[in-house]
């Protein structure tokens, strides 16, 4: 059992959860336009998932530990490296104005770990995007959205008309909601100076927030001309799961409701599309 716990452990904090889920939200994305599945691109998006959370998780702590990390920090800073190596071997696939869109988010990336300025200019407080008040949440969305329905359709040369921007924003609010139980349970580690929107409207306040942007969510859903009731469905039940999780989120979780069960609803989805 520990040997099996280790394993898990390992599949979590190394970010391979995560980096399906976001795969999988990219295939809804082929599916829901028709476009065949695109291999390079998906074995892109899952490297450059780990790389670049693993490079958000473990940055500070590679900095300025590095002479005595962990061993499984170590291992897994090892991993990084060689899903970076990946990820650059799959990129050369990919069209030049699809780099240029991945140069974007990979910018994006780099600031919301690194600070922007001298710790000096700042006194003494060091900002990078993440630590902006109010901003994570909805920088996190904003590459999750530009990653997973853009880059997919970019790469394919698929025009990027009305119907992609509501993709795009419904994707924006979907991932709001699956991370806002992540903000409730990180609301004992987390500075006031975040001003995440738990600290700011409070924990019930936040599970209703999370439910009107879901219902916005399968809103949008009727706007599209190219929606149908298996969509529908699918959308609805989607909606459904996450808020449910919502609900139930607390501040006190269990370590792996989040991290694992949470980011499990995008190959949910996935699965809910292969089937239908």
């Amino acid at each position: 059992m520990r040997i099996a716990k280790a394993v898990f452990d390992f599949y979590i904090n190394s970010s391979i959860h995560v980096a399906l889920a976001a795969v999988s939200m990219a295939c809804v994305t082929l599916l829901d336009f028709g476009i065949p599945y695109d291999w390079s691109l998906l074995f892109f998006i899952f490297f450059a998932s780990i790389t670049g959370y693993n490079f958000v998780k473990y940055f500070g702590l590679a900095k300025f530990h590095h002479r005595r990390l962990a061993g499984w920090l170590q291992f897994i800073q090892v991993f990084s490296i060689m899903c970076f190596a990946m990820m650059c071997i799959f990129g050369a696939q990919l069209e030049r104005s699809t780099l240029l869109f991945v140069a974007v988010f990979a910018g994006i990336t780099f600031l919301y770990s690194v600070p922007l300025l001298p710790k000096s200019m700042l006194m003494d407080t060091n900002k990078n995007l993440r630590s902006i008040s109010g901003l994570k949440i909805y920088v996190i969305a904003l590459v999750w959205a530009g990653v997973t329905v853009l880059l997919p359709l970019l790469n394919n040369n698929y025009s990027i008309d009305t119907e992609v921007w509501l993709t795009t924003f419904q994707r924006f609010l979907i991932v709001i909601v699956l991370i806002l139980p992540f903000e409730i349970r990180d609301l004992q580690y987390d500075s006031l100076r975040l001003s995440t929107i738990p600290q700011q409207i409070g924990v019930n306040n936040t599970k209703a927030l999370g439910a009107v942007l879901g219902i916005l969510f399968l809103f949008l859903e009727f706007l599209r001309e190219d929606s149908d009731l298996k969509r529908l469905i699918i959308s609805l039940t989607i909606l459904i799961i996450a808020v449910v999780f919502l609900v139930a989120a607390k501040r006190d979780q269990n370590m792996y409701y989040s991290s694992f069960w949470v980011e499990s609803i995008p190959m949910l989805w996935l699965l809910l599309h292969i089937v239908f």
